[in-house]
């Protein structure tokens, strides 16, 4: 039985869900059974899957339509300059078109942390892909490189999915005290303008002087009573860096 990992798995999601940029790996179609990578924007999802907007006249797009097996590496250059002690997440999986069912909510999600994207969708060769994610592989510089473990990196099931909308709303109107203390504390950034705009098993999203922030949880919550109660947690943690 393998062991995974935790702490690895903890630095690896902060990574995931703090970062917008990517390689994207496919399958070249024109030439058969090498790798194709190109650059890439990306949203993280609610759970732990990936989602994209990609023109249909790419390559990397002609590529999926032959073979879904995709993978994308995010990485971040060391602050010291030492290329090679570099954090870089690498997620395999298979990359498919968005459901019709979730469309809508995925490009408010994309909207929101790329509000230029909204230009794309005057053209018609655009749509919203999500790679579902089955393995994963972390190297956070030196002696710190594993797999971890898939499970956790799914497509999972969240019951509050449906009342994002709302639990956002609630808080941006009711608790923004909570929202600008997780921010300063987190992030150093004082803002009385700051406000919620995505929610994530792993935490939530912020947007502050046309700049997203990601505020993260100790660990993944996958119902609302969980939620509730870590943004509780949140609040009373951060109640010194209220502004």
């Amino acid at each position: 039985m393998t062991n995974f990992n935790k702490e690895h798995e903890k630095e690896a999601v902060s990574f995931f869900r703090s970062d917008k940029t990517a390689i994207l790996s496919t399958i070249s179609k024109k030439y058969d059974g090498y790798p194709f990578g190109s650059f890439v924007t990306y949203v993280s999802g609610w759970n732990r899957t990936v989602f994209l907007y990609l023109s249909d006249l790419a390559d990397h797009t002609k590529n999926l339509k032959k073979d879904h097996k995709a993978c994308i590496t995010i990485f971040k250059k060391n602050e010291t300059g030492d290329v090679q002690n570099s954090s870089r997440l690498t997620l395999m999986g298979d990359l498919e078109i968005v459901p019709e069912k979730i469309v809508e909510r995925c490009k408010d999600r994309f909207q929101n942390i790329f509000p230029e994207s909204k230009a794309y969708a005057q053209m018609h060769d655009f749509n919203f892909y999500q790679i579902t994610i089955n393995q994963a592989r972390w190297i956070g510089g030196f002696g710190k490189i594993s797999w971890l473990d898939p499970k956790n990196w799914m497509n999972i099931s969240i019951d509050w999915f449906g009342n994002e909308t709302g639990m956002i709303d609630h808080m941006n109107e009711d608790h923004s005290n909570t929202i600008k203390s997780a921010l300063h504390a987190m992030h150093g950034i004082q803002d009385p303008n700051a406000t919620m705009i995505g929610l994530s098993i792993d935490g939530y999203y912020i947007k502050s002087k046309e700049d997203v922030y990601f505020i993260s949880f100790d660990y993944p919550v996958f119902n609302s009573e969980e939620y509730r109660n870590m943004l509780i947690d949140l609040s009373n943690k951060y109640r010194s860096f209220e502004i």
